[in-house]
């Protein structure tokens, strides 16, 4: 059960000043329509296997954008449940599409109302995405939509990323010192690789995309994950997400993690194999600081099982968590390696 899906180390990265106007403009009607769940939401009217050789160097361009600290506190959770009518990029705005990688290595930026058609890098310090979509390029090596793990204080904010060529190489979102709030997450392999202090917040992630064949399980089917984080790395937080792996053919889990001091409060979760997986097996000891709270879980796991923990995963604190269709109580994790 406890399948750890390693991904690539290092990736090519290039210089770029800043964001130029690149293409063509558009008016998004909302966020993508998406294949409707087994879980039922609340609505709101607020708005390695081998490491592989990524040798794509980001298109150089030059643009002005507004310098602006990003926000350095997380906003309080929505009302209601995310889903695809509250999360993503809002009704009406305004997207101008951006062709070719890109890679954002000046700090403070903030980057509103884009269409990104190739895959995004962030090296620089508090910049933040606004209403835009991402959609990434074709598969060439591992690759995700966004790609922060070099940046920090990195912030998402509205936005949706959903490949336009899914591959069995292509995730959503890699992450580290990064939060993502009211994002709408659908179509790659897995919807986020969380790395070290991670917050994910508001979010919607479902509808991921299933291969027969990945490399990076030695050829077999894909592993995939709402969320997941790697042994060595810590501080990640799900709070108040909807994070549905129920219609993703044999998924793994909503998260599977090696990540110290994860907490996962007030969401709504289903599917996968067992819908939370916490494994130590990566580490050279215990998995410590694990804390599972006030969820609210789904009936579609493989194997009946809520949470899965190893059996040197140590939980801080697991009450509050009950079935979605009754409120009752869910039984204990189960525990085994």
């Amino acid at each position: 059960m406890a399948n750890i899906r390693i991904r690539n180390g290092v990736l090519a990265v290039a210089g770029l000043a800043a964001l130029t106007a690149c293409g063509p403009q558009q008016v998004i009607g909302g966020p993508s329509a998406a294949p409707s769940t087994s879980l039922t939401t609340e609505t709101t009217t607020s708005s390695s296997p081998a490491p592989s050789s990524s040798s794509v160097a980001p298109t150089t361009t030059t643009a002005s954008s507004t310098v602006k600290p990003p926000t350095s506190t997380a906003p309080p959770p929505m009302t209601g449940f995310p889903n695809a009518t509250n999360t993503g990029v809002p009704a009406g705005t305004r997207l101008e599409v951006v062709n070719g990688d890109k890679t954002f290595d000046v700090d403070n930026q903030v980057i509103t109302g884009q269409e990104f058609r190739g895959f995004v890098r962030v090296t620089a310090r508090n910049v933040t995405f606004r209403n835009s979509i991402f959609r990434g390029g074709v598969a060439r090596g591992n690759n995700a939509l966004l790609d922060t793990e070099r940046g920090s204080g990195t912030v998402i904010e509205n936005s949706e990323f959903v490949p336009s060529n899914p591959a069995a190489t292509i995730d959503g979102l890699w992450t580290k010192n990064t939060s993502i709030f009211r994002s709408n997450i659908h179509g790659a392999v897995d919807g986020v690789k969380a790395n070290s202090n991670t917050l994910i917040q508001d979010s919607y992630i479902h509808d991921m995309s299933w291969f027969a064949s990945d490399p990076n399980q030695g050829g077999g089917e894909t592993h995939n994950d709402g969320v997941q984080s790697f042994g060595g790395e810590s501080n990640v937080t799900l709070r108040h997400n909807t994070i549905d792996m129920s219609t993703t053919k044999n998924a793994n889990a909503a998260l599977q993690s090696s990540a110290a001091n994860t907490r996962v409060e007030n969401n709504l979760l289903d599917g996968g194999g067992c819908i939370l997986n916490f494994n130590h097996n990566v580490l050279p000891g215990p998995l410590t600081g694990i804390v599972i709270v006030n969820n609210r879980f789904g009936r579609n796991s493989v194997f009946k099982c809520p949470i899965l923990l190893s059996t040197q995963t140590q939980v801080a604190q697991n009450s509050g968590n009950v079935w979605n269709d009754t409120g009752e109580p869910i039984p204990a994790p189960q525990r085994h390696d």
